[in-house]
């Protein structure tokens, strides 16, 4: 691994080839916020090392100093202090930005650089119109609405059935990228089944869980909480899901809208009050580890820690599969020996990790959306090891890494199923 080159803080900002003023704080309406004060309070703690240029998917990509870490904390300095003027340029480097906190862990100043893109994002926000703002917001609540995804699912299979999918491949549509992964993500999307947990009476002095659902996983992963929901009991567990949960807040909080994303994380907070909570989603349970009271718990974790009983042990054989390491695992709960101490549990399994797993996906909430040239880019190795692997399955524990990784493998002619680890503890555990 080449060591970085060595970087003035500048850097990023003169490759716009812009005059820049001597800093005067109060320059642009940024600079008088509370929120920009520790914006800059945060970037202030990077030293432009360049330890993060190795880790960064941007940057590994493109080469380009502005599509780093620390070239994008120097940009974020640049607006704060009214060096740069908001841009279209600025605003693609910006947004170009995984958020897969791959940097964070290697950082010497530790810089929470998850929480300065954050930031940012929510003031490149605020600066746009009044209508692109509610735009923003009114989609990314249907997307995150639990009791939408119905009416979104419907309108998936409508689109199937109708010929509109037929209709869009015979006028060459499905070849633009955007609506090509669209058209091959709306085959993932079913209505909710109803989940029937333990009757309390049944249960006698069991011990108690709550089961996080999330929003789009509960219309992705349906088969994952049916699992988790399986399992849990099966080790002993009392398993309640109250149905007026809601989603985590993470998908408000990475494009900008952070006093949505508190509105979530405090009607959680309502609803869950002291009990103990599992999540089988990594990212839904990163964003409430990290910014909620709730006393949260990630699946695999809360299965390797749980005692369990004689003879319930999975019912093994020969088998390889390959495990996909998501980075709201990797890089912000830092727990992926859960999944692989869950796997061990399996007699004859060889759980194979994919190649590159400390590179993000390219899934990245909503970024295979908004980038999904990008987001094909980051996928294209980890396709690859899975041809080479000839694997007929391959695990992870993020919502949209799942997602993405199932239509990169369909779209490459891989016949591979792409599902949770606890799935696969569900089906090898001999039902009683």
């Amino acid at each position: 691994m080449a060591a970085p080159r060595p970087f003035e803080s500048r850097d990023a900002l003169d490759s716009f080839q812009t005059p820049l003023p001597p800093p005067a704080l109060g320059r642009n309406a940024h600079a008088v916020s509370s929120t920009s004060l520790k914006l800059l309070q945060l970037a202030d703690q990077c030293v432009k090392c360049g330890y993060c240029l190795p880790h960064c998917p941007t940057y590994q990509l493109r080469q380009n100093e502005a599509e780093s870490p620390r070239g994008r904390i120097s940009l974020v300095q640049g607006l704060l202090w009214g060096e740069l003027e908001a841009s279209e340029r600025l605003s693609d480097h910006l947004g170009n930005c995984l958020e897969c906190r791959a940097c964070e862990p290697v950082c010497p100043s530790l810089v929470r650089f998850g929480t300065l893109m954050d930031g940012a994002r929510e003031l490149q926000l605020a600066d746009q119109p009044r209508w692109r703002q509610h735009a923003t917001a009114t989609t990314l609540g249907l997307l995150s609405d639990r009791r939408r995804l119905p009416l979104i699912a419907r309108a998936a299979r409508f689109y199937h059935r109708s010929g509109l999918a037929r209709l869009a491949s015979a006028l060459g549509l499905l070849h633009k990228p955007r609506i090509g992964l669209l058209h091959r993500l709306s085959r993932s999307l079913h209505p909710p089944q109803p989940l029937w947990p333990t009757p309390p009476d049944a249960a006698g002095n069991a011990p108690e869980v709550d089961l996080f659902l999330g929003c789009i996983a509960a219309g992705t992963q349906q088969a994952t909480a049916a699992a988790s929901l399986r399992v849990l009991e099966r080790l002993g567990f009392r398993v309640r899901m109250p149905d007026e949960q809601g989603c985590c807040g993470a998908i408000q909080r990475h494009n900008g809208l952070a006093a949505a994303a508190e509105q979530r994380l405090a009607h959680n907070d309502r609803v869950f009050g002291p009990r103990r909570v599992a999540g089988y989603a990594s990212a839904c349970v990163a964003e409430l580890d990290e910014h909620s009271r709730i006393d949260v718990v990630e699946i695999c974790r809360l299965l390797v820690d749980t005692h369990w009983p004689a003879g319930l042990a999975p019912d093994g054989s020969a088998q390889r599969i390959a495990v996909h390491e998501p980075c709201s695992h990797r890089n912000v709960l830092r727990d992926t020996a859960a999944i692989y101490a869950l796997l061990a549990k399996i007699p004859g399994l060889e759980a194979i990790p994919l190649r590159g797993n400390e590179t993000c996906c390219g899934a990245a909430g909503t970024y295979l959306i908004e980038h999904p040239t990008t987001a094909h880019q980051l996928a294209v190795d980890k396709i690859a090891h899975l041809r080479e692997l000839d694997v007929r399955i391959l695990v992870t524990t993020n919502t949209g890494c799942a997602l993405h990784l199932a239509t990169e493998a369909e779209a490459a002619g891989l016949d591979v199923e792409v599902i949770h680890p606890v799935e696969l503890i569900d089906r090898l555990i001999t039902p009683p």
